[in-house]
């Protein structure tokens, strides 16, 4: 293996929400790629520490492994978007970014007797009436689905707090919110919506994604095709605990490299309508520095940014 370090006990994948959240499909599809590139020689294994909005993760399981790199958790821009949004007294540089692996676009969908028919049936009621509307999301304000939120309610100039907004710890909890007729929209990723969108309880009426998703979501338009700029991803990645060495660092480019080249990986990300976004070393502290810069401009513009 690259580098001087090779570890000497079962790995852990932390992941900030509970099994079947957005996180933890990441650590599941991650674990079983691990194992099957036989990228490491010691077991396996997805502990789940949800809570707090995704944030007990690194405040209650990673900061108790200091040094260790038999520990990783999944990451994601909550890092970032998080602490300047003033939430947590964190972010990346406080840990050990190692890569991004995933990019998940944010889907909107509402119950499949809603009055909402469209993208462009809610686009409308933003603009003319954006306090009626009710949204369900997940782990934060100011995260990812949140700015998405906001970049439709600036197209026509709406106030971007006029909604009433409600917050989950997980994606899932949002798309429950929705079923049960308490919110009448969830902007969450995409995977999140499988199950509720196979049972026909959930339709989904725009995508945040560049261009439409294969597979499953391909009938799904963007926002784009729809006339407003509404690009937006959560991507997800891996980062370790302070005070890993470079050398650790190595061990884990390595793996993880392997494991997105697994097959068993490629199947995850069509059957989950993810996007590939490996980024690693330089070419990854760049990302999250724009990204950082980018995200404090569009917090800024929410009445959001606290740092």
């Amino acid at each position: 293996m690259t580098g001087n370090w090779t570890p000497q006990r079962a790995l852990t994948l932390a992941a900030g929400t509970p099994p079947g959240g957005g996180l933890d499909r990441v650590a599941r599809a991650l674990e079983k790629a691990i194992v099957a590139a036989g990228a490491a020689d010691v077991p396996v294994a997805v502990e789940n520490v949800a809570g707090d909005g995704a944030r007990r993760v690194w405040t209650e399981f990673v900061d108790a492994h200091p040094g260790d790199a038999h520990v990783v958790s999944i990451s994601s821009p909550n890092l970032t978007t998080d602490y300047l949004a003033g939430l947590a007294d964190f972010e990346h540089t406080r840990y050990t970014p190692i890569a991004t692996l995933v990019t998940e676009y944010i889907a909107f969908a509402v119950r499949a007797e809603s009055a909402y028919e469209s993208g462009a049936d809610l686009l409308l009621r933003l603009e003319t009436e954006p306090h009626l509307v009710t949204v369900a999301l997940s782990t934060a304000l100011g995260n990812p689905n949140h700015i998405a939120l906001a970049k439709l309610l600036r197209a026509p100039g709406s106030d971007v707090n006029a909604p009433i907004v409600r917050v989950f710890d997980s994606a899932l909890d949002a798309v429950a919110d929705v079923m049960a007729g308490q919110a009448d929209v969830c902007a969450v990723t995409a995977a999140s919506l499988l199950a509720e969108v196979e049972a026909r309880n959930a339709r989904l009426i725009a995508i945040s994604a560049p261009a439409r998703l294969e597979g499953r979501f391909a009938d799904v338009p963007t926002w784009d095709e729809l006339g407003v700029p509404c690009v937006v991803g959560a991507w997800r990645g891996v980062s370790g605990p302070a005070g890993i060495s470079p050398a650790q660092v190595s061990f884990w480019e390595e793996v993880l490299r392997d494991a997105v080249a697994q097959p068993v990986w490629v199947e995850e990300l069509a059957r989950l309508s993810w996007s590939p976004m490996y980024n690693a070393g330089t070419a990854l502290h760049d990302y999250l520095a724009a990204e950082r810069a980018e995200y404090a401009e569009l917090l800024g513009e929410l009445g959001l940014l606290k740092r």
